[in-house]
C-alpha cells in the first residue's frame, strides 16, 4: 500500500503538462468559437431585428444599419489596441476582459428596449472580437509548446468556422420556430419576431461564459512574464504545458535572447531582426484577403445563380461551400505540425490560382455568349418605369429564352440582378438604403476615408453600367462553378485559413509581437472592407471574371511569399524562429538573482 505522504506528492493526471495543454487548447477554441459568433450571429437575427426596429421602436434604415456595422467598427479599433493593451497588462488579463465584454454584452442586447442599449451592445461584441482576434493567437504562440502550436492556432481557426455554422444553425432553429407559431397564431408575428432575435442573442450566451471562465483557470504568458523581469513566474508557467527539462531549457534560450536584444541598440524597430519579419507578416494577411475568399463567400449564391445553378440548387451549393471549409480545415489541424506551415501555405495558395484562374475562365465564356443591350435596354426601361416585362425582354433578346446580367447604379450604389426567362425586370431607384456607417462617416469628416456615403444614391439618377443578354448557361456550367469555388474554399482552409493566425502570432519577435499583430490584422481588415466596397462597381463594369482573375494575380504573389520568402517554423521555439531574421549571434544571458515571489 502506497504511504499517505507518497500520495500527496504524486502528480495527479489533470495536473501533467498534457492535461494542461489540452485544457489550453480548450478555452482557445471557446475563443474562436466566440470570435466566429461576434461575426455570425447577426445574420439570422437582423430579419426580426428590422421587423421589431421597424414597428416598436421605429429605427431609421440609417440607425439599423450602424447597429449592423457596430460590430465591424468595435473590432477595427479595439484589435488596433489590442496588442497595447497586451503588453501593459498581460495576455490573460486581456483574454479575460474580452470574455467579460462578450458576456456583458448578450443581455445589453437581448434586453435593449432601444436603440442605444442595441448599439452599445453591438460595439461591446466587436471590441470583444478585435480584442479575441489579436490576443488569443498571440497567447497560443507564447504559451504552448512548439510541437503542438501549429495545432493549438489551427484550432481556433477551425472553432470559429464552427462558430460560424453554429450561428447559422440557431438562426435556421429560431426561423422555423417563427415561421411555425406564425403559422398558428398569425396576430402574434410581431410579438414572436421581437423574441426570436432575442433569442438568438441568448443563445450565444453559454460559450461566452464558459471561455471567461476558463480563462482564470490559465497561466500567463511565460514570455510575457519574463519581459516584466519575473523569470521564476514564466518558469512555473511553461512548466504547466512542459516537462521540467523542457520548460527549463526553454526558459534559458528565452533569457538568451532578451540578453541578445537588451544588450545590441536598444531594440530598435528599423532593425533587420524586427522589420523583416512584420513585414513578411503584413504581406501574408494582405494577401490572405486578397484571395476574394471574403466576397466568393458573400457572394456565392448570385455567382452560382448567374452560372446557371438557379433557386436552391444555389443554396445547396452554398451550404457546401460552408461545410468543405470546416471539414478541410479539420484535415489542416491534423497536418500542420507534421507537413508544416511553409508547405500547407504553399499547397494552399497554389490551389488557389488554379481554381480561381479556371472560375475566371469559366465565367469569361460564359459572358461571351451573351450581347450587350446596354443601350436598347436604357430607353426600354425608361420608357416603362424603370421596368421590363418578360415579353418585352423575350423580345429583345429575339430567341425564346433568355437570362440578362444587369448592373446598374444610382449615384455611389451599385447593385447587380440577374433575370432569367419570364420574370419581368425592376431595377426602379431604392427609397432608403443603409446609410453611412458610424465609423465611416467619423473618418469621412476627418477626410480619411475614400469611400463615398450611400445616402448620396437617394434621388439619384439611374446609370446601366453593364447589361448582357443571352441564352441561360446549362446547369452543366453551374456545376463547374461550383467544382471550381470547392476546389477555392478547400484550398483556402488547408493553407491560408489556418497558416495566417500563425503568421500572424509566430513571425514576429517578442519584442514587436503584440503591436505588430495589431497592425498586421489592421490591415487585413482594411484590405477586406476594399474589396468588398469596389466588388460590385467591378463586376458592374467588367464581370464576375475580372475580379476573380485580379485575386488570382494577388494569389500568385502569395504563392512566391510563401515558397521564396517564409520560413519553415513548424517544431521550433519562438527565439529559434526569431534568430532565422537576423546573422547576429544569441549572446549569453547575464547572471540575475532568481525571482521568488508569486505570480
Amino acid at each position: 500500500m502506497l504511504s499517505a505522504a507518497h500520495t500527496m506528492t504524486r502528480p495527479r493526471l489533470a495536473d501533467s503538462p498534457q492535461a494542461q495543454t489540452r485544457f489550453l487548447l480548450l478555452v482557445a477554441g471557446l475563443g474562436g468559437l466566440l470570435y466566429g459568433i461576434d461575426v455570425g450571429i447577426i445574420a439570422g437575427a437582423l430579419p426580426y431585428l428590422e421587423a421589431s426596429a421597424a414597428t416598436l421602436w421605429q429605427l431609421t434604415p440609417q440607425q439599423l444599419g450602424w447597429v449592423v456595422a457596430a460590430v465591424l467598427g468595435g473590432s477595427v479599433l479595439s484589435s488596433l489596441g489590442a496588442g497595447a493593451l497586451a503588453d501593459a497588462c498581460g495576455r490573460r488579463r486581456g483574454m479575460l476582459l474580452a470574455g467579460l465584454l462578450f458576456s456583458a454584452s448578450i443581455p445589453v442586447i437581448a434586453l435593449a428596449q432601444g436603440y442605444l442599449p442595441l448599439l452599445l451592445g453591438r460595439v461591446l461584441q466587436g471590441v470583444s472580437g478585435g480584442l479575441i482576434g489579436v490576443i488569443v493567437p498571440l497567447y497560443l504562440a507564447e504559451s504552448l509548446p512548439a510541437a503542438v502550436r501549429g495545432r493549438g492556432t489551427a484550432l481556433f481557426q477551425l472553432m470559429l468556422t464552427i462558430g460560424l455554422v453554429l450561428a447559422a444553425v440557431i438562426g435556421l432553429l429560431v426561423a422555423s420556430q417563427v415561421e411555425t407559431a406564425a403559422r398558428l397564431v398569425p396576430a402574434s408575428l410581431g410579438a414572436v419576431q421581437d423574441a426570436a432575435w432575442r433569442r438568438i442573442f441568448w443563445f450565444s450566451l453559454a460559450p461566452g461564459v464558459a471561455y471567461t471562465l476558463g480563462v482564470l483557470a490559465l497561466a500567463e504568458s511565460p514570455r510575457w512574464l519574463l519581459q516584466r523581469a519575473r523569470p521564476a513566474a514564466a518558469l512555473r508557467a511553461l512548466q504547466r504545458t512542459r516537462a521540467p527539462a523542457a520548460a527549463a531549457a526553454e526558459l534559458a534560450a528565452m533569457r538568451t535572447e532578451q540578453a541578445a536584444t537588451d544588450a545590441g541598440d536598444g531594440g530598435s524597430l528599423l532593425q533587420r531582426r524586427y522589420l523583416l519579419p512584420f513585414l513578411l507578416a503584413c504581406l501574408i494577411l494582405v494577401c490572405n484577403q486578397a484571395t476574394g475568399i471574403n466576397s466568393i463567400l458573400a457572394y456565392a449564391v448570385t455567382l452560382l445563380d448567374q452560372a446557371g445553378l438557379s433557386g436552391s440548387r444555389a443554396n445547396q451549393g452554398d451550404l457546401a461551400l460552408k461545410l468543405v471549409n470546416a471539414l478541410v480545415t479539420v484535415v489542416a489541424v491534423v497536418l500542420v505540425d507534421r507537413k508544416g506551415r511553409k508547405f500547407l501555405l504553399m499547397l494552399g495558395s497554389g490551389g488557389i490560382v488554379l481554381s480561381l484562374l479556371a472560375a475566371g475562365l469559366l465565367l469569361r465564356s460564359g459572358e461571351a455568349q451573351q450581347q450587350d443591350v446596354r443601350a436598347p435596354l436604357a430607353a426600354l426601361v425608361r420608357a416603362n418605369g424603370l421596368r421590363a416585362s418578360a415579353q418585352q425582354l423575350g423580345a429583345l433578346a429575339q430567341h425564346g429564352r433568355y437570362q440578362l446580367d444587369i448592373a446598374y447604379r444610382y449615384g455611389p450604389l451599385t447593385l447587380v440582378k440577374t433575370v432569367r426567362d419570364g420574370q419581368p425586370l425592376d431595377i426602379a431607384a431604392p427609397t432608403s438604403v443603409d446609410g453611412d456607417g458610424a465609423l465611416g462617416a467619423a473618418l469621412r469628416r476627418l477626410h480619411l476615408n475614400p469611400l463615398p456615403a450611400l445616402d448620396g444614391a437617394l434621388g439619384a439618377p439611374l446609370l446601366i453600367e453593364r447589361a448582357r443578354l443571352g441564352a441561360p448557361p446549362p446547369a452543366r456550367h453551374g456545376w463547374q462553378l461550383l467544382a471550381c469555388l470547392l476546389g477555392f474554399i478547400a484550398s483556402f482552409a488547408i493553407g491560408p485559413g489556418v497558416c495566417v493566425w500563425l503568421a500572424l502570432s509566430e513571425l514576429m519577435p517578442t519584442r514587436i509581437r503584440s503591436n505588430g499583430m495589431s497592425v498586421a490584422l489592421l490591415l487585413n481588415q482594411c484590405v477586406s472592407t476594399l474589396i468588398a466596397a469596389v466588388f460590385l462597381p467591378t463586376v458592374g463594369r467588367y464581370g464576375s471574371a475580372s475580379m476573380f482573375f485580379a485575386w488570382a494575380a494577388c494569389s500568385v504573389v502569395y504563392f512566391l511569399a510563401a515558397s521564396l520568402l517564409l520560413p519553415e517554423t513548424r517544431g521550433k521555439t519562438l527565439e529559434e524562429i526569431g534568430r532565422h531574421f537576423t546573422a547576429r549571434p544569441a549572446r549569453a544571458p547575464t547572471p540575475t538573482i532568481p525571482e521568488t515571489s508569486t505570480p
